[in-house]
């Protein structure tokens, strides 16, 4: 399985790269105004992915924190119960302590 996901990788990353030289040629990109921008479409085509991903994000910013929020509101308060006696082996957030993995 991993040799599939580094092959899968590795496909994506010669594509890319192999987009990236076929387009070097210099594109204009035409504000307002007069004003323009010159570089090769690659870098072109890379910031306006880069841009489009940012304010996607940017957008979606006030549902997360008012989510992030209403679960908070909705979160029964954590209590720490009594123990009777310290215990030597710290407790695992995962449940009961797990054997040890052998072979990684």
């Amino acid at each position: 399985m991993r040799l599939l996901v580094w092959l899968l990788r590795a496909f994506i990353f010669f594509t890319l790269f192999a987009f990236a030289l076929n387009n070097q040629q210099p594109a204009t990109v035409h504000w307002f105004f007069g004003a323009g921008w010159q570089a090769p479409m690659v870098i072109v085509v890379l910031v306006a992915f880069a841009a489009g991903a940012a304010i996607g994000v940017l957008a979606m910013l006030p549902s997360w924190w008012r989510q992030r929020r209403d679960l908070q509101r909705l979160a029964p308060p954590v209590t720490m119960a009594p123990t009777a006696a310290p215990t030597s082996v710290l407790p695992s957030e995962f449940g009961p302590e797990h054997p040890p993995r052998e072979g990684l």
